[in-house]
């Protein structure tokens, strides 16, 4: 009841920056600066939620300042797990060569498996390779058929980058990583946050199954309108992916 009964006029306060400081908390032992450049004591100041935005931030202006003049470009998704001799990894790079043949930048996630033969078909047919990494326990670094690359410590910095830069998503089978991608871009063309932007499924024997019960339960209970169900394109044949991709392409150019 005191504090209710004090002159706001007169209670204590203290600018620390932009931030505001009153009654207890404006009694500091301490400034700023003084902090800075005192480099004694223990380093959990870097674990901070103040000093985790000064990282996000340096991821977004990397990333902008990295892929700002990138050409036109599809992301390719897939599994790391897919092994190097497998009928999946030979047509991960038969795609990166198309794409990059039809023009277009080839980013991946930048590991192994997939997103390294996609990677790699691009690369060896002239086109520019790009994987955009991410910090997991599980998985060292870029895949050695990136020309351009970055790793991110954030999901939703690196997801930034892959709907900011590309033009098209075109999955081939893979596991949680892969449907994450999916729906999530599949939601932000759903709500028209980014426009002409097609979204292959390559591989019906794989993601037949999940288009089916999109189209059977999802769709006949209403849970979505028969338009987003046309947000997916389902197929088994490269060209026809590419096809898609560029004829996308050339109708966001004809409106910009």
């Amino acid at each position: 009841m005191a504090d209710q009964d004090t002159d706001p006029q007169k209670l204590p306060e203290k600018q620390r920056g932009p931030v505001v400081l009153r009654r207890s908390r404006s009694i500091e032992p301490t400034t700023t600066d003084q902090r800075l450049l005192d480099s004694r004591g223990p380093a959990d100041w870097v674990h901070t939620d103040p000093w985790r935005v000064m990282r996000i931030q340096a991821e977004f202006v990397e990333g902008f300042g990295m892929l700002a003049e990138l050409p036109r470009a599809a992301t390719v998704f897939g599994s790391a797990r897919t092994p190097v001799d497998s009928p999946e990894y030979e047509q991960g790079r038969e795609l990166g060569a198309r794409l990059a043949g039809a023009g277009f930048a080839v980013i991946t996630g930048g590991g192994p498996g997939t997103m390294e033969a996609a990677n790699r078909g691009a690369s060896e047919a002239g086109g520019l390779s790009v994987g955009l990494g991410i910090e997991l326990p599980f998985e060292q670094g870029l895949n050695p058929w990136v020309d351009l690359g970055i790793n991110f410590r954030y999901f939703f910095a690196r997801k930034t980058m892959f709907v900011k830069y590309s033009q098209a998503f075109v999955c081939l089978p893979g596991g949680f990583g892969t449907l994450d991608e999916l729906f999530e871009a599949l939601v932000l063309v759903q709500t028209k946050k980014v426009t002409k932007f097609p979204v292959v499924l390559l591989g019906t024997e794989y993601w037949g199954g999940l288009y089916d019960w999109i189209a059977k339960t999802v769709l006949r209970e209403g849970k979505i309108s028969e338009k987003d169900l046309d947000l997916l394109h389902l197929t088994d044949d490269i060209d026809d992916a590419v096809d898609v991709v560029g004829e996308a392409y050339h109708a966001w150019e004809e409106t910009h």
